[in-house]
């Protein structure tokens, strides 16, 4: 697997110094040294230079830094699968979590779900949401991880590689800061958005999404539309830090405590539910009828 070696990187990388990363890992300043000096020793790399203001990762470092977190939690979920491949029960939903995509709404459904098919199980998997996870989970459904709670639309079906069993269409809203100004209100106007920087995901990501886009862009031209690339905690922090406007869906309301979720006055919605593989197993399958049954009791 791995090596730790990597870990005792990142935090290195991430502190600043020696001594903090030391404090944080409850081991010796020289204990951090030795197994930077191993790694830089092992991959042949200089990964950091020393300055009077502290630590700074070279190229070779900065390069390194960029893919470790994926590098780690990808052997993490590795040991994950194997753990859940040792396990008898083919009665098992696995399903996967994370603050872009809780599973609250099948929490609720439970009881009806359990109703139904009363010899399912279902087994909790957190994860980090970052653009390499999003793509491997989703690409990768019914291996580790069974369905996914989400938003989504045909557009990124066909991108992640998997399917969706569509339980709601949430409206499109915007989240604020609790300092911003638009924050006071209990639902917005599309005027309210005016001389505002709107933060949309960006184009051919949804067709629900570049609708609104295409309305805003030729009917609301005083709206500043700002792009980005993937949901993730980092685009909330960038919406609460910059004060900014970001599309948000009601479901997202606990995922950033800074953050307020607003209604807006246009008739925008997007598909939400699960998302789980095109060749679902047995279990599975007889999991999605039941939550089909349960949305509609």
């Amino acid at each position: 697997m791995y090596s730790p070696q990597l870990e005792t990187f990142l935090c290195v990388a991430e502190c600043g110094s020696f001594n903090k990363a030391a404090e944080k890992l409850y081991i010796s300043p020289p204990a951090v040294i030795k197994q930077i000096n191993l790694l830089e020793g092992s991959l042949n790399l200089r990964l950091f230079v020393r300055t009077h203001r502290g630590l700074q990762l070279t190229k070779a470092g900065q390069s390194l830094y960029q893919d470790v977190k994926y590098i780690i939690q990808y052997c993490k979920d590795s040991v994950t699968r194997a753990r859940n491949a040792m396990q008898e029960s083919d009665n098992l939903i696995r399903i996967g979590t994370s603050p872009m995509t809780p599973a609250q709404v099948l929490v609720d459904l439970w009881p009806r779900i359990h109703d139904i098919c009363p010899n399912v199980k279902f087994q909790l998997i957190p994860y980090d949401n970052t653009p390499e996870n999003a793509r491997e989970i989703l690409a990768h459904l019914g291996q580790n991880i069974d369905v996914v709670a989400g938003i989504f639309d045909e557009t990124m079906l066909n991108l992640r590689q998997c399917a969706g069993l569509e339980l709601s269409r949430e409206p499109i809203c915007c989240a604020v800061s609790v300092h911003h100004r638009l924050a006071k209100k209990d639902c917005l106007t599309v005027c309210d958005l005016y001389g505002e920087n709107l933060m949309l995901m960006k184009r051919e990501w949804s067709r629900y999404v570049d609708m609104l886009r295409d309305d805003l862009w030729k009917n609301h031209p005083r709206i500043h539309i700002v792009d980005f690339d993937f949901y993730s905690t980092e685009a909330f922090n960038q919406c609460e830090n910059n004060n900014c406007v970001l599309m948000a869906v009601p479901k997202w309301q606990y995922v950033h405590p800074l953050l307020k979720i607003l209604p807006v006055d246009w008739n925008y919605t997007i598909p939400y539910g699960l998302l789980h593989s095109p060749q679902p197993s047995p279990t599975v399958k007889q999991f999605l009828n039941a939550v089909k049954k349960a949305i509609t009791q």
